[in-house]
C-alpha cells in the first residue's frame, strides 16, 4: 500500500490527459462539500430521543451546532500544519488520509448517535472529519496549478467548486436516508452516518487514486511560457514555505481572504431568516410581519426562505467557476478590486432595497454577493501562485487558510452578536439587519485596502537559483 501512495508512483506517464485530473479533484471536493449541508442533521438530532419532539436529554441545536465551527476551525489549522507534508507526499497520499479522515469520522459520530454522546460527534467529524476536510481540501490545488500553468484561475475553480456543490448533493441524500431508516423508535441518523461515511469514503479513494501529477519540466502542448512574466504581479521564481510568513504579501492575503469570507459567511448563516423577517408576508402577497401570520403562512414563508439559501448556494458554484476563469484575463488583483468595490455598494445598499419592498432586487444583490464569496475561495490559489511560485503552493495555501477558520469565527459570531443588539433594543426584526449590513461593508473596506498594498514579492524573498 505504501508503494501505491508514492509520489514516485502517480507521475504521469507521455501522452497522458491532463482533463482527467479535474474529475479525480471534484469527486474529494464535493464528498468534503457535505460539511455546508450538516445542518440537515441537526432537527432530526435534536430530537433523538424523543422522536416526534424534543425529550429531556436530547441535544439542543445551539450543541449541535458547535460542530458547525470546528469544521472549519480544523480546515485551517490542518491545512496549515499538514500543507507542507502534502507538497512533500504527493496529492495521492493527502486525498487517501483525507477519505479515511472524512468517511471515518462520519462512522465515529454514528456511534456517537448510537449511544447518544454528543462528544464523539465533535470528535469524529468536527476534529476528525475536520482535519480531512483541510487535507482533502488542498490536496489537489499544486497539482492542478503545474498540471494548468496557462489557465491557473480556471483549474482551481473547477475543483473549488465542488466544495461549494458538495451540499447540493449531500443534502437531499441525507434526508432520503433519513427518512428510509426512519423507524417510531429511531430518527434514522446514525445509519445515515454510516451510509455516507462509506459512499464518500469509496468516492474520495476513486478520487485520490485518480491524481496523477505531471513529469518534471512539462508544459502543455503548443505552449511556451514567456520568458519575462506577462503581468508584474507573476512570477516566476519560488518562494520557500518558511519564508513566507516574513512577506507583507502573505499577511496582505490573510487580511483579503479573512475579509471577503467575513462577510460572505455571515450572509450565509442568517439569508432564511433575514429574508422571512424583512419581507415576512410579502413573500407570499400577504401585507403582514412575519410576526403577524398565521402558522400555515408562516410555513409557506419559510419554504421560501430555505428556497433562497439553496439558490444562494447555487451562485456561490457558479461563482467559483467564473470568477476564478475571468482572473485568468483580468489577474487576480483586479478580480479581487471588483469583489471588494462591487461588495461594499452591494452591502451598503441591500437595507434600501428591504426597505424599498423590492424582493427580486434583494434576492438578486444577495446572489451576486454569493459570487464573489466563492470566487474568492477559488481565485486564491491562483494568487498565491501568482505571487509566491508554484513550488510550494499548497503548503503556501494551506497557511493562508487560517484565514478561513479566523472568518469562521468572526463573520457569524459579529452578525449573531449585532443583530441579537439590536433585537434586545427595541429595533424590529425587519430592521435589525441594516447595521450587520453596513458592518459587513466596513469589513470589505478593509479588504479593499489590503488588496490594494499588495505588491510584487521583494528580491530577497525568492529562492536562490542553487536552492530552487
Amino acid at each position: 500500500m505504501p508503494g501505491l501512495l508514492a509520489k514516485e508512483r502517480i507521475v504521469a506517464p507521455p501522452g497522458f490527459n491532463r482533463w482527467l485530473v479535474p474529475p479525480a479533484a471534484l469527486a474529494i471536493h464535493l464528498s468534503i462539500g457535505m460539511a455546508y449541508g450538516f445542518s440537515v442533521f441537526w432537527l432530526p438530532l435534536s430530537r433523538a430521543i424523543g422522536i416526534t419532539q424534543p425529550a429531556p436529554g436530547d441535544w439542543q441545536i445551539s450543541t449541535l451546532g458547535i460542530m458547525y465551527s470546528l469544521f472549519f476551525i480544523f480546515l485551517g489549522s490542518s491545512a496549515a500544519i499538514f500543507g507542507r507534508w502534502v507538497e512533500r507526499e504527493g496529492p495521492r497520499k493527502a486525498a487517501f488520509v483525507a477519505a479515511l479522515c472524512w468517511g471515518g469520522g462520519l462512522l465515529i459520530s454514528a456511534l456517537g448517535v448510537y449511544w447518544h454522546q454528543i462528544v464523539l460527534l465533535w470528535i469524529g467529524s468536527g476534529v476528525i472529519g475536520g482535519c480531512g476536510l483541510g487535507l482533502g481540501y488542498i490536496s489537489p490545488v499544486s497539482t492542478l496549478i503545474k498540471w494548468f500553468p496557462d489557465r491557473r484561475g480556471m483549474a482551481t475553480g473547477m475543483a473549488i467548486m465542488g466544495f461549494g456543490g458538495g451540499a447540493m448533493i449531500g443534502s437531499p441524500l441525507a434526508d432520503i436516508l433519513m427518512r428510509h431508516y426512519a423507524t417510531p423508535t429511531d430518527v434514522g441518523v446514525w445509519q445515515t452516518f454510516v451510509t455516507l461515511g462509506f459512499i464518500y469514503m469509496a468516492a474520495m479513494l476513486c478520487g485520490a487514486f485518480g491524481y496523477r501529477i505531471p513529469p518534471p519540466g512539462w508544459q502543455p502542448a503548443g505552449w511556451t511560457p514567456p520568458a519575462q512574466p506577462q503581468r508584474a504581479m507573476i512570477t516566476t521564481r519560488n518562494v520557500h514555505v518558511q519564508t513566507v510568513f516574513r512577506t507583507p504579501q502573505y499577511w496582505l492575503l490573510f487580511v483579503v481572504l479573512c475579509m471577503n469570507v467575513s462577510a460572505g459567511i455571515g450572509v450565509i448563516g442568517m439569508a432564511s431568516p433575514m429574508l422571512q423577517e424583512v419581507f415576512g408576508g410579502k413573500l407570499i402577497g400577504v401585507a403582514a410581519a412575519l410576526k403577524d401570520l398565521t402558522p400555515a403562512q408562516r410555513a409557506q414563508v419559510a419554504t421560501i426562505g430555505a428556497g433562497f439559501a439553496a439558490l444562494l448556494s447555487l451562485f456561490n458554484i457558479a461563482g467559483r467557476i467564473f470568477w476564478s476563469s475571468l482572473s485568468d484575463f483580468i489577474g487576480r488583483k483586479r478580480t479581487y478590486f471588483i469583489f471588494f468595490t462591487l461588495g461594499i455598494l452591494l452591502y451598503a445598499f441591500a437595507p434600501t432595497t428591504g426597505r424599498m419592498g423590492s424582493v427580486a432586487l434583494f434576492v438578486g444583490i444577495f446572489c451576486l454577493i454569493l459570487t464573489m464569496y466563492g470566487g474568492g475561495f477559488a481565485t486564491i490559489p491562483a494568487y498565491i501562485a501568482d505571487l509566491f511560485g508554484t513550488r510550494f503552493v499548497g503548503a503556501i495555501h494551506g497557511r493562508v487558510l487560517l484565514a478561513w477558520s479566523t472568518a469562521g469565527i468572526l463573520g457569524p459570531q459579529l452578525v449573531n452578536n449585532i443583530r441579537e443588539y439590536q433585537l434586545s433594543h427595541g429595533v424590529p426584526p425587519a430592521d435589525a439587519y441594516n447595521t450587520v449590513m453596513y458592518i459587513l461593508a466596513g469589513l470589505l473596506v478593509i479588504g479593499f485596502v489590503a488588496n490594494l498594498a499588495i505588491r510584487p514579492v521583494a528580491e530577497r524573498y525568492y529562492m536562490t537559483d542553487e536552492a530552487a
